[in-house]
């Protein structure tokens, strides 16, 4: 008679181990949960933190100027921890930042904050405010607190976040931004103060020095009140008087920038003298040479955009336009652009760099 077999052992034995197979699945389940759960409302967090450094930063930057060659640093600072506390994190107005302001070199590897003073900056050295926002210990209401990951052992999570922003001479100008006068480098030397980053001041008035820029077909040179100027075309080359008062009107066509050529157009077109906008504050390309009358109709590069002050034109045997240059412009559409660009009054509106 054969025996029977019991099997009682081995079902208990599969059932243990059903039971500790699912304990482990249950606590790897309960795991990835915390880390969903808790990495989401911690990417949230991060992103309102940026938010936030990126607001100070431009707000900062924005606060830089007006005189580009000798930032306000200490205004900047301010002005960045000010809005700082504009910003919220899970609805709690945000406190405090570690905000640093200084030249932000844009070609560095890695491209970093240069402590200040700085002697000499360099050409792509760029007046930048810098802003660190974080959740942490004894920052804004301390790191933030897990909800579901103190199962596995993480209670606290810190969180912080950086923003840079920069503002920059113009080295690129957007379509409409540029008024069709092309003036000549030397204008710069003579009615701008290259050192204060200001306009040559009226010793009479104590105000920028008024000139007038006319055509190289009547003036030369660019001392005693007057310098050489001539209409341009930017980048088409035509002659005709509609095309260029829809010009005046419009700006360039195209978007421009350092190194790109304009074309400077012959005569004087008098005519257009009356279609001047007054006062206007314009954006100007700048070339190195104009050359005598007998050498306009061709192209020059572009190497430096100047903000003028437009008081007033004179459409006579001898036409000009007069007025002043300008320090501190906020030129409207313009950027840093690629290259290196001269401060010739003119700044670009604050972006971030980072």
């Amino acid at each position: 008679m054969k025996s029977r077999t019991n099997h009682r052992p081995s079902l208990a034995r599969q059932r243990g181990a059903v039971a500790v197979m699912t304990a482990l699945c249950m606590t790897v389940l309960i795991g990835t949960t915390a880390l969903a759960v808790d990495l989401g409302r911690a990417w949230v967090v991060r992103n309102e933190l940026q938010n936030a450094a990126d607001a100070a930063a431009l707000a900062g930057a924005g606060s830089l100027g007006p005189n580009y060659a000798s930032p306000n640093w200490t205004q900047a600072e301010a002005k960045a921890q000010s809005a700082i506390t504009l910003n919220k994190t899970e609805g709690t107005a945000l406190l405090t930042a570690q905000v640093q302001s200084g030249y932000w070199n844009v070609t560095g590897t890695p491209a970093g904050m240069q402590a200040l003073p700085v002697p000499s900056p360099g050409t792509y050295d760029k007046p930048a405010v810098k802003v660190t926002v974080s959740r942490a210990a004894g920052q804004n209401g301390g790191p933030l607190s897990l909800v579901l990951a103190p199962i596995i052992g993480v209670s606290t999570m810190p969180i912080s976040a950086t923003a840079v922003a920069v503002i920059s001479a113009p080295g690129y100008s957007a379509q409409g931004t540029l008024f069709p006068t092309v003036i000549s480098q030397c204008l710069y030397s003579a009615y701008w103060n290259a050192t204060t980053g200001q306009p040559v001041n009226d010793p009479a008035t104590g105000k920028p020095q008024e000139f007038k820029i006319g055509s190289t077909y009547q003036y030369t040179g660019c001392a005693a009140g007057m310098g050489s100027g001539q209409w341009t075309s930017f980048q088409l080359n035509t002659q005709d008087v509609p095309s260029i008062r829809n010009l005046i009107a419009n700006g360039n066509p195209t978007p421009l920038g350092i190194g790109d050529s304009t074309w400077i157009q012959s005569g004087e077109k008098n005519t257009l003298y009356n279609s001047v906008p007054a006062p206007a504050d314009v954006l100007l390309p700048v070339v190195a040479t104009l050359g005598s009358g007998s050498k306009t109709g061709s192209a020059g590069p572009i190497v430096a955009f100047a903000p003028f002050h437009i008081e007033g034109a004179s459409n006579g045997s001898n036409p000009y336009i007069y007025g002043h240059f300008i320090a501190g412009y906020k030129a409207p559409g313009a950027t840093g652009g690629s290259g290196a660009a001269t401060y010739y009054g003119a700044v670009t509106a604050p972006s971030l760099a980072n």
